[in-house]
C-alpha cells in the first residue's frame, strides 16, 4: 500500500502540472496565436494521468476507508487548477 501512495501522489503532482500547462499555456498558445500543437502534445500525457489519477483515487479510496465526501473532493481536485496539490497536502498526509 505503501508505495501506492507514492506513485499516487507522483501521478496526483504530474497530473496537476499538466492541468495547470493545458490551461495557462498551451490553450492560450491556441486561442491567441493560432498554434495549437501545444494542446495536442499536452493533451494525450494530461488525459493519461488524469484517467489514472480517477482509478488510483478510487483504488485508494477504499482502501484507506474514504466517506463518499473524502472520494468526491479527490476527484474534484482533479478538475480545479491547482486542486490536485492541495488535495496531496490535505488527504495524503494524512495516509502516510
Amino acid at each position: 500500500m505503501f508505495s501506492l501512495l507514492i506513485v499516487f501522489r507522483i501521478v496526483a503532482f504530474l497530473e496537476g502540472v499538466s492541468y495547470i500547462l493545458l490551461l495557462g499555456i498551451a490553450s492560450p498558445l491556441k486561442w491567441f496565436f493560432d498554434e495549437p500543437k501545444y494542446v495536442k502534445l499536452l493533451g494525450m500525457p494530461h488525459g493519461l494521468l488524469f484517467i489514472a489519477y480517477v482509478i488510483m483515487a478510487v483504488i485508494i479510496g477504499s482502501k484507506l476507508k474514504w466517506s463518499n465526501k473524502t472520494l468526491l473532493n479527490v476527484l474534484a481536485a482533479s478538475v480545479i487548477p491547482f486542486g490536485t496539490f492541495f488535495m496531496i497536502k490535505k488527504h495524503l498526509k494524512q495516509a502516510s
